[in-house]
């Protein structure tokens, strides 16, 4: 899939260059025939990896801002994700290649949103990429897998789904009237977990993996966009091991506040988390801003 591989790039290892390559900034907007019935906003998104500690770079990742790839449609479909491989990277790579072409295979909305059956294509598009990746396993002898956080906007409408400890942290003003409410003039933002950790350390998670073990059925969670709503912060098991949710938004929204673009302000989220704070795992992060007009 030459889309996904065009939006992919690789960190230069050099102790003299900065490790995190800037991917092209990108945006989108929202259509003009949804325009009077949504509230207008632009997408700005970008990733940035480092490998830390490890000898190998086993994350795999996705920006698109426009993901309707061969199913187009009146309806605004971007897309991101982060595949954090274990025990090797090939299972992330093929679900980084495959899954977004799954779901929109599957069914998922492009011209009128319908809740449900954008739902239904994301179980069947993981549902999918999980049958065809245990066949390319059983053939070729992997012996690794991968978590998995994804993004969907369609329209005013997100949806995240994830599967294993990936998260997604959505920085949400908490005023709703677009005042201020700190002392500099800048809105405090809350930090909302939009995720559910799969890890055995929890007893309800640990039975239910014992019961049929690997679990590839994502849990999914939607909302509107508000003009509330400022950015979503999505990282694998290495960042949220050095960033709680409400430090990583804060560290965010200093950045963005002085004006810096996402590019610069995700790459200076994994340097910290790998540099300063001395992540030992793979580190990868996006982050999604949404600019009103």
């Amino acid at each position: 899939m030459n889309e996904f591989a065009e939006t992919h790039k690789r960190e230069a290892d050099s102790e003299n260059k900065e490790e995190i390559a800037a991917s092209k900034k990108l945006r989108v907007e929202s259509s003009e025939e949804n325009a009077s019935k949504e509230l207008s906003f632009l997408i700005e998104a970008d990733a940035a990896e480092d490998k830390g500690l490890r000898h190998s770079m086993e994350d795999e990742w996705v920006v698109l801002l426009d993901a309707a790839r061969d199913f187009p449609g009146n309806l605004r479909c971007a897309h991101f994700a982060i595949y954090d491989g274990h025990g090797g990277r090939l299972a992330a790579e093929y679900a980084q290649k495959h899954l977004h072409g799954n779901v929109l295979a599957a069914g998922l909305p492009r011209e009128l949103l319908d809740v449900k059956t954008a739902k239904r294509s994301i179980l069947d598009g993981f549902r999918k990429t999980d049958e065809s990746l245990l066949r390319e396993s059983a053939e070729g002898g992997w012996q690794d897998g991968a978590t998995a956080v994804c993004v969907w906007v369609l329209g005013q409408k997100v949806f995240v789904a994830n599967v294993g400890d990936a998260k997604a942290v959505l920085a949400r003003a908490t005023l709703s009237d677009g005042s201020q409410d700190n002392s500099d003039g800048v809105p405090a933002l809350k930090a909302i977990v939009l995720t559910r950790e799969h890890k055995p350390i929890f007893p309800q998670e640990r039975a239910r993996i014992q019961k049929v073990g690997l679990v590839a059925t994502p849990d999914i969670h939607s909302f509107d966009l508000t003009d509330r709503d400022h950015f979503i912060i999505l990282g694998c098991d290495g960042l949220w091991g050095v960033f709680g949710p409400s430090d990583a938004v804060d560290f965010v929204q200093k950045l963005l506040n002085e004006g810096l673009p996402v590019t610069t302000v995700s790459r200076r989220l994994v340097r910290e988390a790998v540099r300063e704070r001395r992540c030992k795992d793979n580190c990868t992060a996006i982050i999604i801003a949404f600019k009103r007009n």
